[in-house]
């Protein structure tokens, strides 16, 4: 697979990260589970099956806040797809494919005159919390805040997903074709039966503006080529040329390159802004590029049509301003994963699957666990031998007097090699495997992790041997799955 970046896509290492993400963070029993609840009208059902906490009270909220908030409430919380909220949750992709931790998502606003939450305290929110800690148990709470509540004053930790009910609500799922350019026939960087165009298909001049999926493929391709002013003037911003003051000490930096350093989808970020401008949330917007650099937007002139400006920032200067999340203005990960051929369309959310891919028929979801555990090839004393799993252990064909030897050499300090080492680098987490069984102990691993515990029993029944452990941490199995199973925490 190629090491360099798709036009218009994500890091080549951080579309590795989400197709991890995808497999295994939302398992398909889940979908299935939280779906057959939500469509029995179970709102609780569906959150217990997806790992979601309920932390709010109905009949609290109808005597707090009237008759007319808590119907408001219930009729959100009756098309609430937790497990599709849980697909789209932002990732702390830094340390692996857990939650980022400690955030608060703004889901439904109740109440109140006003929409932008930090202007009214009457206002209440329907929200859902991360973890407290990227490694501690993935578990959601669904709760009810006011406007005023401390957890919603750290903005940088608060999402606003209120303008974007296709991640979370059922009903508005359809919508997210839209939102990701596809308007028209086709979305951008695939043809019209939702197979990815190769990249000599993509234009290579001005395509002009009637075609938005190909004006929206322009933009990308002059933002590969490095052409950030540019891309942005093809997108209707104007960038300010100004220098930006670093926080290194190192002094300024040119403009174009802290904006180019983000993964920015431009026209999907100047849509947002531009219908946040037009109801009235607040006249600059902040996209947070930590280390990198701030980019600021904000209109040049008066009117719903008013040019745009981006302007560059030392990062952490202007924390007070209103944030687009990340989740708007980076690139979608399920288009980059389809594209990069990790995954097919039918592997995604079924709501996902058939909001961007209808032609590409019904989805299941995520591909459960391998119903045999095929045997491996192993160089091992200038032979090739088999080395399998059967009923729970590591099987070498070896008699018990030449493994017995080979034992008594390692605990003398000797080398083991062939088909001992693959045993001894599985059960220690030191050593090399064969490449044939360096994804499954990563898949063992990431389901333990995300609490998936239906998939690890299917794959002990295929005769896993439950002695791994993770090469990475050094730890067992039984010590991720008491850390990280559906009752921890």
């Amino acid at each position: 697979m190629s090491r360099k970046p798709l036009v218009g896509g994500l890091p080549v290492e951080e579309v590795a990260l989400w197709h991890r993400v995808r497999r295994f963070a939302v398992p398909r029993w889940m979908i299935e589970g939280a779906t057959e609840a939500r469509l029995a009208g179970d709102w609780r059902a569906a959150c217990a099956v997806a790992a979601v906490d309920v932390a709010l009270d109905l009949a609290w909220i109808g005597a707090r806040h009237g008759a007319a908030v808590r119907d408001s409430v219930a009729g959100d919380l009756a098309h609430l797809a937790p497990d599709l909220l849980r697909w789209h949750l932002p990732r702390m992709l830094a340390a692996g494919t857990m939650l980022a931790p400690r955030r608060v998502v703004l889901l439904a606003r109740h109440g109140g005159g006003r929409r932008w939450f930090r202007a009214d305290a009457q206002a209440s929110y329907l929200v859902a919390r991360t973890p407290g800690a990227w490694d501690a148990p993935q578990r959601l709470v669904l709760d009810f805040l006011a406007a005023d509540h401390p957890d919603l004053r750290p903005d940088y930790l608060v999402e606003d997903w209120t303008a974007a009910r296709h991640f979370w609500d059922a009903r508005h799922a359809p919508e997210l074709r839209a939102w990701c350019g596809g308007g028209g026939q086709r979305l951008p960087f695939f043809r019209t039966d939702g197979t990815p165009l190769e990249p000599r298909e993509l234009p290579d001049t001005d395509p002009g503006s009637s075609d938005q999926a190909a004006r929206e493929e322009w933009i990308a391709v002059l933002q590969a080529r490095g052409d950030v002013v540019g891309a942005f003037a093809a997108a209707g911003v104007d960038v300010d040329p100004t220098a930006v003051p670093l926080n290194s000490g190192w002094g300024p930096g040119q403009p174009e390159a802290a904006i180019a350093a983000l993964p920015l989808d431009l026209p999907r970020t100047v849509r947002e802004v531009r219908r946040l401008l037009a109801a009235g949330v607040a006249d600059r917007f902040r996209i947070p590029g930590a280390y990198r650099g701030d980019v600021l937007l904000e209109p040049v002139g008066r009117g719903p049509h008013a040019a745009l400006r981006a302007r560059a920032e030392g990062p952490h200067r202007n924390a007070g301003l209103s944030t687009i999340p990340g989740i708007v203005w980076r690139r979608l990960p399920d288009l980059q994963v389809v594209r990069s051929g990790r995954l097919a369309p039918q592997e995604l959310h079924p709501l996902v699957a058939a909001a961007l891919f209808p032609a590409s028929g019904p989805a299941c979801g995520p591909p459960g666990p391998p119903a045999v555990l095929e045997p491996v090839r192993v160089r091992c004393q200038g032979e090739w031998h088999v080395v399998g799993f059967r009923d729970g252990e590591l099987r070498l064909p070896h008699s018990a007097r030449e493994q017995q030897r080979e034992q008594a050499m390692l605990a003398f300090g000797g080398a083991v090699s062939g088909c001992f080492a693959v045993q001894r680098a599985w059960t220690s987490g030191r050593g090399r495997l064969p490449r044939a069984l360096r994804p499954l102990r990563r898949e063992v691993f990431e389901r333990a992790r995300h609490g998936d515990t239906p998939g690890i029993a299917a794959l002990l029944a295929a005769g896993l041997d439950p002695a791994v452990r993770d090469n990475e941490t050094g730890q067992s199995l039984q010590d991720v799955l008491c850390r990280f199973g559906p009752e921890a925490g």
